[in-house]
């Protein structure tokens, strides 16, 4: 599996698309594709078929379809979109904004 950069509940930004520009969180991570589930961005029609059983009415249902994780860049809190670097403190491995230095959310392992 391979180690991705961006982890859930992380804002990112479009960077290219038909959405670029817009800002999420990060629902969901698919390392095996390389992409990205985000928050109101890249959403599309599905239609629904009813199901008395789940208590579900069929219809047009708008979701969230994953974006290639290439798109989207992480957002720093004091910089915004930025390009993502590491560094060890003590023995764990954290992200850092490579415009400021700053330190993101530790990587979790």
């Amino acid at each position: 599996m391979p180690s991705l950069n961006i982890q859930r509940n992380d804002t990112v930004e479009v960077i290219a698309g038909g959405d670029k520009g817009k800002r999420g969180r990060v629902l969901r991570v698919i390392p095996d594709e390389n992409r990205v589930l985000v928050e109101h961005v890249h959403v599309v029609k599905k239609n629904v078929r009813p199901n008395p059983q789940k208590n579900i009415k069929g219809g047009i249902a708008e979701q969230e379809a994953p974006v290639h994780i290439s798109n989207v860049m992480l957002v720093c809190s004091s910089c915004g979109p930025t390009r993502v670097g590491h560094k060890f403190e003590g023995d764990t491995k954290v992200r850092v904004c490579k415009k400021c230095g700053q330190t993101l959310a530790a990587k979790k392992k």
